[in-house]
């Protein structure tokens, strides 16, 4: 069985422009320390914006 010694963090997307958290996901800590930032589609602006890494 694999190891769960927290190397992968998990977290929510938020977007900048509503504030809805609309996507979940996991990183590496050891591949990616910084923060994530990705251009992402928001169901309620109904086009991309950017979301930003928020702890859930």
């Amino acid at each position: 069985m694999a190891k769960k010694d927290g190397r992968r963090v998990h977290f929510y997307l938020e977007c900048t422009e509503c504030g809805d958290r609309n996507y979940r996901s996991s990183r590496s800590r050891l591949n990616t320390p910084d923060k994530m930032k990705l251009m992402k589609y928001s169901p309620r602006l109904k086009k991309h914006t950017l979301h930003k890494e928020v702890k859930g």
